[in-house]
């Protein structure tokens, strides 16, 4: 039987995984996906695997509430309060603000009416038995979010503070969660330490693991270092993954210009004694050379003068703007952290196979894409 040597342009999916906090993570992934409309005929398709931090995940008024989880999941899916970068679109608080007049609930915390129906389900769901993980699965049936969103474990690790000192009903010493001093108190009152009850017994979700070892990049966007990240890798299992994974693991700074654009990273950096620089989250993360988790790391030209710090470090660096100002700019930076983590996202070449002379491909069945 004879042969013919055909060129086949083949669909390569590259699979890229996120670890991922709430806004600034689910406006990144959103850049990230938008990458697809750049990608060419018969390039690499890009299937993305979020995971995402669970410590800030509590129980308010018998219902269970996952605010990094829903945050990414409406951004992705369209339903998300842009404005705030929380919340639902065209939300109301009606139902909260009969809570209220019952004297039950958190004044601090209000929750939409479009937004407890999610937790509602969910609550429900987890009644009858089912996992976090099974659970998220079955809400993004409903928005579609383009990713395999998955939390960084199913079972409880939530995030609290250590007070330093009193604070209202609070002693010092008191342990609250984490959504209370970040709300309610805005971050402004001192506290000693970052507290995941739980996290011993915690283990990664369903999926995390392989799909950290299976990846071609691995992306930890402009997400709070301390609590999102911080949370993430100290789930047993994940940090061990990180390092053992052949893909590259690339960090995108949150701060720029020794501030955050968004969210309180400095004052959470503030409370471990790191200071608030792009150069000082990239050596919390650790050169994964020197037994920490990157090959690389991005910081905005504004810290270019630190360039040289993370080269000592061992974290090859790039300065690239930073500001996430639509969803093309992010994309760009997106675009940036494939780069050095060594994924180009372009067309892909032709691979040869051999047919039999006799075959549809020579007979011209399969023509496009087909070239003798």
């Amino acid at each position: 039987m004879s042969y013919v040597a055909a060129k086949v342009a083949v669909l390569k999916m590259t699979k890229i995984v996120v670890l991922s906090g709430g806004v600034g993570g689910a406006r990144f992934t959103r850049g990230l996906l938008a990458l697809s409309d750049r990608i060419p005929p018969r390039g690499n398709a890009i299937d993305v695997t979020v995971i995402a931090n669970t410590g800030d995940d509590m129980w308010l008024n018998g219902l269970r509430i996952c605010p990094d989880l829903d945050t990414i999941m409406y951004t992705l899916g369209g339903g998300i309060n842009d404005e705030q970068g929380w919340g639902r679109i065209e939300e109301t608080r009606r139902t909260s603000d009969e809570i209220r007049a019952y004297g039950r609930g958190w004044d601090w915390f209000t929750l939409g009416d479009l937004d407890l129906a999610t937790h509602i389900v969910r609550t429900d769901l987890l009644h009858e038995g089912a996992s976090l993980s099974e659970v998220t699965s079955y809400l993004c049936q409903r928005w579609n979010p383009g990713v395999a969103l998955l939390p960084m474990s199913d079972q409880p690790a939530e995030t609290h503070v250590r007070l330093a000192k009193q604070a209202d009903e609070h002693a010092a010493g008191d342990l609250i969660h984490f959504e209370e001093w970040w709300v309610r108190y805005r971050a402004t009152i001192a506290v000693s330490s970052f507290v995941q009850v739980g996290i011993e017994s915690a283990k990664p979700a369903p999926g995390v693991i392989q799909a950290i070892l299976n990846a071609d990049a691995i992306i930890i966007p402009p997400s709070n270092p301390v609590v999102s990240i911080g949370t993430i890798l100290a789930i047993p299992g994940i940090r061990e993954a990180l390092q053992a994974t052949s893909a590259k693991i690339v960090g995108v700074s949150p701060i720029i210009a020794g501030s955050t654009l968004r969210g309180m990273a400095a004052q959470c950096l503030a409370v471990i004694g790191t200071d608030a620089s792009a150069s000082a989250v990239a050596t919390l993360y650790g050169a994964r050379s020197h037994g920490g988790i990157l090959d690389g790391f991005l910081l905005d030209p504004a810290d270019a003068a630190e360039l040289t710090k993370l080269s000592e470090a061992g974290i090859p660096a790039r300065s690239v703007p930073l500001i996430m100002a639509d969803t093309a700019a992010t994309a760009d930076i997106a675009a940036s952290a494939l780069a050095l983590a060594g994924v180009q996202i372009s067309a892909a070449p032709p691979t040869t196979f051999n047919f039999p002379a006799h075959s549809a491909a020579a007979s011209g069945a399969l023509a496009d894409g087909v070239k003798p």
